[in-house]
């Protein structure tokens, strides 16, 4: 009689089979790959199956996080016609690369933004409020079909951005659409977008470490309304403007209107604005980038901006944290393809406050890092930690 079929022996994290360098211990190998910027990962994945495997695994962005190895990662949300899941997009150096004698004048910077292979998106991310809070971006919110008519929704979604998946989170008091969301402290500030709102109503706050959601009485609801076209936080304050603003002292738990601060309300740029280091941006419709000096309560322009090219009156602009530096996106119609697609530019910018308090901004670099079809839609550019 011959012998039992020996069983194959279970895979395990330091097998030749799940090491990517044999050689070398597995934890060894961990910590290495924790090393490198995320901006290389593309270009490792194409090494071997084993290599791409490992740089999607939870344990590397653990070790990343143990080593404080993490870095802000940018994330970009859009939206194409006919197709109501919208897509996500990072920002990667591009695998692969070959220079030719054009690209070299042209001195590209390898950098593109690369689809994600999200299996679970959820549709319509235009209707809610999108935020990022360390590793997850959260969408709040929105509309849901009933029928032949849509309603306001109190749902909430997490994207994982360390395994690329969607989660179910706890689920608004209030049902909301559009509203705004601002992160104070580690806790999420969600205001307007109701149907029947009240100063009980208005605004309510996710606490990560509880986590529920609480209402938080807003006697000022009524000056904003309902619908709101421009939030932040500047030196730990929420700043909303609806009709009117209005702003939120969560530490003190006190509002103020801001007839006191109306030159922060004019200020603000209709294309796009964003908090950088604790410093309100905006980029203007004159093509500039200007920003709000809390001392002195006034719009400044941003210095050394030297090779930011102006971009077209109807282009999409958006501007967001990258790190601490600027990240700046706009879109410039195609000519080769008869207009029918775009293409998205970035610049990255450094920033540095001078010994007289000014800030000076350097360019240090711009691209086409995507080509889309014209009818797309800039959903958000967000940046998550990994």
């Amino acid at each position: 009689m011959s012998s039992p079929e020996k069983k194959r022996k279970p895979t395990t994290r330091n097998s030749p089979e799940s090491n990517p360098i044999p050689s070398l211990p597995y934890d060894l190998v961990l910590s290495c790959l924790a090393r490198v910027s995320r901006l290389h990962y593309p270009t490792l994945s194409l090494v071997s199956k084993t290599f791409q495997s490992l740089i999607a695994s939870p344990e590397l962005y653990k070790t990343r996080s143990f080593l404080n190895r993490t870095e802000s990662c940018l994330y970009i949300c859009l939206e194409f016609p006919s197709d109501p899941t919208p897509r996500w997009f990072t920002l990667y150096q591009k695998p692969n690369q070959t220079l030719t004698k054009e690209k070299k004048k042209k001195k590209s910077s390898g950098y593109v933004l690369i689809p994600l292979s999200i299996p679970n998106s959820p549709p319509t991310q235009y209707d809610r409020g999108i935020l990022a809070v360390g590793s997850n971006i959260y969408a709040i919110g929105g509309s849901n079909k009933c029928g032949t008519e849509y309603v306001n929704s109190t749902n909430v979604s997490i994207l994982d951005c360390r395994s690329h998946m969607w989660h179910d989170a706890p689920s608004l008091r209030i049902r909301r659409i559009n509203p705004a969301g601002n992160v104070v402290d580690g806790k999420l500030y969600v205001a307007g977008g109701c149907e029947d709102f009240d100063s009980s109503n208005w605004m309510e706050v996710f606490d990560l470490k509880t986590p529920t959601w609480e209402l938080v009485l807003s006697p000022f609801a009524k000056r904003c309304k309902s619908h709101i076209y421009k939030s932040s936080v500047v030196d730990g304050e929420i700043y909303i403007f609806g009709d009117k603003g209005v702003v939120y002292k969560p530490k003190e738990d006190r509002w103020e209107m801001v007839e006191e601060n109306q030159s922060l309300d004019l200020g603000w740029g209709l294309l796009c604005y964003c908090v950088i280091g604790n410093i309100l941006y905006s980029y203007t419709y004159s093509g500039g980038i200007r920003y709000y000096d809390t001392e002195v309560r006034n719009w400044m322009d941003l210095n050394g901006l030297g090779g930011f090219p102006k971009c077209a009156a109807y282009a999409f602009v958006k501007i967001a944290d990258y790190g601490g530096k600027m990240a700046v996106f706009w879109d410039k119609y195609l000519r080769s393809s008869g207009y029918k697609s775009k293409t998205i530019w970035c610049a990255v910018i450094s920033l540095e406050r001078s010994k007289t308090k000014e800030v000076w901004g350097k360019v240090e670099w711009v691209d086409v890092v995507l080509t889309v079809p014209h009818a797309y839609k800039f959903v958000d550019a967000l940046t998550a930690i990994l």
